[in-house]
C-alpha cells in the first residue's frame, strides 16, 4: 500500500490512478479518501492522473494524537505533493478537505497549483459570531463532540441521514452509502473525530481565500444541512478573486455521491477549461 512518512513520523496512505495532469482531492470529516472514488475513477478515465489521501487520524493512515488541526492538515498535503513531485496540480476539496485546499494555499502558496474546486466546503468560517452572524452556534459543534464520545458508530449511522439529505420527504434512500459512510468513520481514530470538530468549525479561512490567484470553482448544495451555504459558499466566492460559484438546487451536503453525475461532469469541464 503506498503511504509517504511525514516529518512527525505520521503515515499518510494515498491512492494514485491514472495519467495525465495530476488531480489531488482532500476529503471531508469524517471521512477516507474513497469517498471521492466517482470523482477519480470518472477523471481518470478522461485522461487525468487522480491522487487522493486519507487525512491523518482517518482511514488508513497513521492515528496520532497530535496534528488534528488545519495547520497539520495543510503541510501534510504539502508533503504529499513534494514527495510525489507534482506540479500543475489541480485541488479538489470537499467539505473539511475545503478548509484543508485553502489552508494550504495560504501556508504553501500557489507555485504548485493550476485551479483548485471546493465543494461543500468549510471555509471561511463555520462557527456563528457577532461578525459571522450566519455561522453554526458553538452548541451545535459542542453536541457533536458529545455524540462522537458517548456512541461514535451509532452516531455515524445518524449523521448520514442529513449528510445525504436522506431525512427529506421523498429522499430516495441507499443503505449501501450509508453503510460506506459507517465504515469510513468507523476507520477513523477517536482523536481525529473528536479534535477535527474544532478544525473544521473553529479555523478562520478568510486571509487563506484571499491568497487565491488561481481559477477556482466553487459547487455547493442549498440544502447542505452540514455545511450551510450561507455561511460558506456564498461568502467564500465573494472572497475569492474571480470565483465561479455554482449551486446544485436541493443538493446535500453529500452531492458527490448523491449527485455524482452532475459533479463529475461539473469537475470534467472546470478541469478542461
Amino acid at each position: 500500500m503506498p503511504y509517504i512518512e511525514t516529518e512527525d513520523g505520521t503515515e499518510i496512505y494515498f491512492k494514485d490512478w491514472g495519467e495525465g495532469q495530476p488531480v489531488v482531492f482532500s476529503h471531508g470529516w469524517p471521512l477516507s479518501a474513497d469517498a471521492f472514488e466517482d470523482q477519480m475513477f470518472f477523471l481518470s478515465s478522461h485522461g487525468y492522473r487522480c491522487i487522493a489521501h486519507d487525512r491523518r487520524g482517518h482511514g488508513r493512515s497513521s492515528q496520532p494524537w497530535q496534528g488534528n488541526d488545519l495547520d497539520t492538515y495543510a503541510d501534510d498535503l504539502a508533503e504529499l505533493i513534494d514527495e510525489l513531485d507534482l506540479e500543475d496540480v489541480i485541488h479538489v476539496g470537499h467539505s473539511t478537505g475545503g478548509g484543508e485546499v485553502a489552508r494550504y494555499i495560504g501556508r504553501h502558496g500557489t507555485d504548485r497549483v493550476a485551479k483548485a474546486a471546493l465543494i461543500g466546503a468549510i471555509p471561511p468560517v463555520m462557527l456563528k459570531s457577532e461578525t459571522n452572524p450566519n455561522g453554526t452556534p458553538i452548541e451545535a459543534f459542542d453536541q457533536l463532540r458529545a455524540s462522537v464520545l458517548a456512541d461514535r458508530s451509532a452516531f455515524w449511522k445518524d449523521l448520514s441521514m442529513a449528510f445525504y439529505g436522506y431525512n427529506r420527504p421523498g429522499a430516495k434512500i441507499s443503505e449501501g452509502v450509508r453503510e460506506s459512510f459507517w465504515l469510513q468513520g468507523m476507520m477513523a481514530g477517536l482523536p481525529a473525530s473528536y479534535f477535527c470538530i474544532k478544525a473544521f468549525s473553529e479555523t478562520d479561512l478568510t486571509e487563506d481565500l484571499k491568497a487565491f490567484d488561481v481559477p477556482t470553482l466553487i459547487l455547493h448544495g442549498d440544502d447542505d444541512q452540514i455545511v450551510p451555504i450561507a455561511a460558506s459558499a456564498e461568502l467564500s466566492s465573494k472572497i475569492v478573486r474571480d470565483a465561479t460559484l455554482k449551486v446544485y438546487p436541493g443538493g446535500a451536503h453529500g452531492m458527490c455521491t448523491t449527485e455524482k453525475d452532475k459533479v463529475n461532469a461539473d469537475l470534467l469541464a472546470f478541469c478542461k477549461a
